[in-house]
């Protein structure tokens, strides 16, 4: 007969592994307190800005998608209108067209009979007609034409109104686009200021005032570079007028801006029309060297040129920084740059 039996490690018994496990988590609590204790808060508080500032950069492509979205929304809006004023003119020049033929044969009917012509021109489906009318001894060239002119309004207005239901479909996906691209910008920026509000009042107050500039190489002082152009020019007395306006996602001026934004507006002002968005602006001229850049000329920023500002001359942009900063000046090496562009 076998015999069982609960096998224990020696001289361990159940309540002295209990003492031993309490001692060990105790020790690794006091081991993480002490280290949490010994963090050095300047970690923290980098760490918190580094945070915040990756949420803004975030929050900038964000904004910039949120940006073609409405522009593209604008865009439908006008497509959709234009094509029910056309699709409500052409069904005006049917509707006329129509009344004349019915009078004609009004007319022809009260003096003997409807020409059998004139009822297959009336009838629900004339597109038959012409497949049919080597078979009616009196057509006549006119009708043939007026037949002609009725199918093809026909054709014309089913196109103009198939055109006005994919514009409008189209319209309401930018919509929800541009609706989603809004909710993760207000995320993002809720976000960062969740994090700003969590630091101490000095280092709030230092991220503030510092300035994103001086990580790259600037470009050397050449203030008395002239302007790229005469609008472009015109184009920087501008944006210098906007100095210290507000940082505001979405705007395009003239009481607050986003980077795009201020330089849309800004060439407005010298009568250039910009595109919406960033990634857009970088190809509304011709690219240049940085290292010829002169005032008037689009800086774009990150390989996404997902950030733009116009360079001004002595190796400074003006820019719409991000949300608590006002459009201010800064270095042109202030983040890598990607492209600049002669307007």
């Amino acid at each position: 007969m076998v015999s069982h039996r609960r096998s224990t490690q020696p001289g361990l018994n159940r309540g002295a592994r209990i003492t031993v496990l309490s001692a060990a988590a105790a020790t690794a609590a006091a081991t993480l307190g002490a280290a949490t204790a010994n963090a050095d808060p300047q970690d923290t508080s980098r760490s918190a800005k580094a945070r915040v500032d990756r949420l803004y950069s975030e929050a900038e492509r964000a904004t910039e998608q949120y940006n073609e979205a409405e522009e593209n929304a604008d865009r439908l809006r006008g497509e959709v209108n234009r094509a029910r004023d056309r699709a409500a003119r052409g069904q005006e020049h049917l509707n006329r067209m129509r009344t004349a033929l019915g009078s004609l044969a009004s007319a022809q009917y009260r003096s003997g009979g409807l020409d059998p012509s004139l009822a297959l021109l009336l009838s629900s489906d004339p597109d038959t007609y012409l497949d049919r009318a080597a078979a009616l001894d009196r057509l006549t060239e006119r009708r043939a034409t007026e037949l002609w002119e009725l199918q093809q309004t026909q054709r014309e207005l089913a196109q103009t109104r198939a055109e006005a239901v994919r514009a409008l479909a189209e319209l309401e996906r930018n919509q929800a686009a541009a609706t989603h691209h809004k909710r993760t910008v207000e995320h993002k920026l809720a976000r960062a200021k969740q994090l700003l509000d969590a630091l101490p009042d000095a280092d709030r107050a230092d991220f503030e005032r510092a300035s994103r500039a001086g990580r790259y190489d600037v470009l050397p002082a050449a203030a008395d570079l002239p302007a790229g152009s005469a609008r472009a020019a015109v184009a920087v007395m501008a944006v210098r007028q906007a100095l210290g306006r507000p940082y505001i996602w979405g705007a395009n001026g003239p009481a607050g801006f986003d980077c795009s934004g201020l330089m849309q507006w800004a060439y407005a002002q010298a009568g250039v029309s910009l595109p919406r968005t960033s990634q857009a602006q970088r190809y509304a001229g011709h690219m240049v060297p940085l290292s010829e850049a002169r005032p008037g000329d689009l800086v774009a920023y990150r390989a996404d040129a997902s950030h733009i500002g116009m360079y001004v001359g002595n190796g400074q942009v003006i820019h719409a920084p991000y949300p608590g900063a006002p459009v201010r000046y800064d270095p042109v090496g202030m983040m890598p740059v990607s492209s600049v562009t002669r307007v």
